[in-house]
């Protein structure tokens, strides 16, 4: 029983010491005012966090991170390459492309493609098409949803097998 009590005490101590030397650890940040501050500790390089369970809170800054999928983004580039790129951010997932005549055909096209999900999956990609006339037919438009997700798949097929 008094090796059981002093294992536990002796992984107390660890654990606290472990902890404590966290605090320790020292780098370079900037504050929100621009300033850059040499040896500042964890806990001032960390956003702050008032409970334990601020961890699991999405605080992410939507103007830094990009909540696409990367594979889709491309595939679109990729199937509406004779289509000029109009505008495009990669923050909202948004592809804007001008009108434009596919190789051997005749009539001019212009697209969006709205990438609103980082998976790889169909909901998370919605084109609309449309020429000069109006919008192009629903099954069209499905086909072209198909080639680009069927491209991306093929994209993260070969950026995993690296």
């Amino acid at each position: 029983m008094a090796v059981w009590t002093f294992g536990r005490s002796g992984f107390l101590a660890l654990t606290l010491t472990v902890l404590s030397a966290c605090s320790l650890v020292t780098g370079r940040v900037s504050t929100d005012d621009g300033e850059v501050v040499e040896n500042a500790t964890v806990a001032e390089q960390e956003n702050r966090r008032e409970t334990i369970w601020d961890m699991f809170e999405n605080v992410d800054d939507p103007n830094v991170t990009v909540e696409v999928n990367r594979f889709i983004w491309i595939a679109s580039l990729e199937v509406f390459d004779f289509l000029p790129i109009e505008s495009a951010d990669p923050f909202s997932g948004i592809i804007n492309f001008g009108y434009g005549t596919p190789p051997g055909g005749g009539t001019a096209y212009r697209a969006t493609v709205y990438v609103s999900d980082p998976s790889l999956d169909a909901r998370a990609l919605r084109v609309a098409v449309a020429t000069r006339g109006g919008p192009v037919s629903r099954e069209t438009t499905r086909q072209i949803e198909d080639a680009i997700l069927t491209r991306a798949r093929q994209l993260r097929i070969r950026d995993s097998s690296l």
